[in-house]
């Protein structure tokens, strides 16, 4: 008598082996095919070298330092431990709303022009203003002599996504 896990293991196999035939097919055509034209994406994953500067090949390989990346995984345990917290206690809407207000607050943006967007709102909600970071006792590099003002209309396309490119040229 074939039972149901029987079965089962044999249609699994069955069609393990369909989609193993049909991978090697789908391999096999794409080999043959031969690309006609070179992709060229400004905005997307491949960087434009005039405009973005060159690639380095250590950047790629080299990622952040050890101790950001720790820190950068720990913030995100953190908070995604608060949310649990959060939810247990208060309930499932709770994070949710949380998430929709941390969104609209993050939104809200000064248009790109001589004053940078502080974003206070979003810092109030999140607990960030009462971090005390290199930031606020360093030097801000906007108030240096060689820093070039951001053409205002320029910045206003890219973030509206009729330019593309950085907001603020890096030669000119």
């Amino acid at each position: 008598p074939i039972t149901r896990t029987l079965l089962a293991q044999k249609v699994g196999e069955e069609s393990y082996r369909r989609k193993k035939a049909e991978v090697k097919g789908k391999v096999g055509k794409k080999k043959m095919e031969s690309p006609k034209k070179i992709a060229h994406e400004i905005g997307g994953v491949k960087r434009d070298a005039l405009r973005f500067g060159l690639n380095g090949v250590k950047s790629d390989i080299v990622g952040s330092h050890p101790l950001e990346s720790s820190y950068e995984s720990g913030k995100r345990s953190h908070e995604s431990m608060k949310r649990t917290i959060i939810g247990h206690t208060y309930g499932t809407a709770l994070p949710l709303k949380m998430d929709m207000d941390r969104q609209i607050l993050s939104r809200f943006q000064r248009p790109s022009g001589p004053i940078p967007s502080s974003m206070l709102g979003l810092e109030v909600y999140t607990g960030a203003i009462d971090d005390f970071g290199f930031e606020d006792y360093l030097n801000d590099p906007r108030d240096s002599e060689t820093f070039k003002p951001v053409d205002l209309h320029h910045g206003m396309e890219v973030r509206l996504g009729m330019s593309k490119g950085p907001v603020s040229p890096s030669f000119m």
